[in-house]
């Protein structure tokens, strides 16, 4: 089964010291190198911050694009990985690794793969 793992921290690397950014990314990228290793990755790339963000809205067929995020929290999003696992508790596992998680959190969410959705989406004849 697919999962999306969503990291969330409230500092992102744009942020950070020049050093403990390049530890990160080594961090990152120890972790990245053993996931495709152990046969769980399918894909993964970081965020740019927050004020690189639009947010768009469809409201009574107008469309409105408004800069940043949707909401203002403490955490936003900075990055994702796409793995594979056998179910949610391996999915969970794999998270606890990504370096993210230590600093901020990771949502661990499973991706939709029933009939209808991957019908809607063209990976599937109706």
């Amino acid at each position: 089964m697919k999962y999306l793992c969503l990291i969330c921290a409230e500092t992102v690397m744009e942020q950070m010291d020049n050093d403990v950014a390049e530890h990160h990314f080594k961090e990152y990228a120890e972790f990245t190198k053993n996931l495709k290793e152990g046969g769980h990755y399918l894909g993964c790339n970081r965020l740019l911050p927050p004020s690189a963000a639009v947010t768009v809205r469809v409201r009574g067929g107008k469309v409105s694009a408004t800069d940043g995020p949707f909401a203002e929290t403490k955490e936003q999003f900075g990055g994702y990985y796409l793995i594979e696992a056998r179910d949610l508790n391996e999915a969970i596992q794999i998270a606890s690794r990504i370096p993210g998680a230590k600093h901020g959190c990771v949502e661990v969410r499973p991706v939709a793969e029933d009939e209808q959705t991957l019908q809607a989406l063209g990976f599937a004849e109706a």
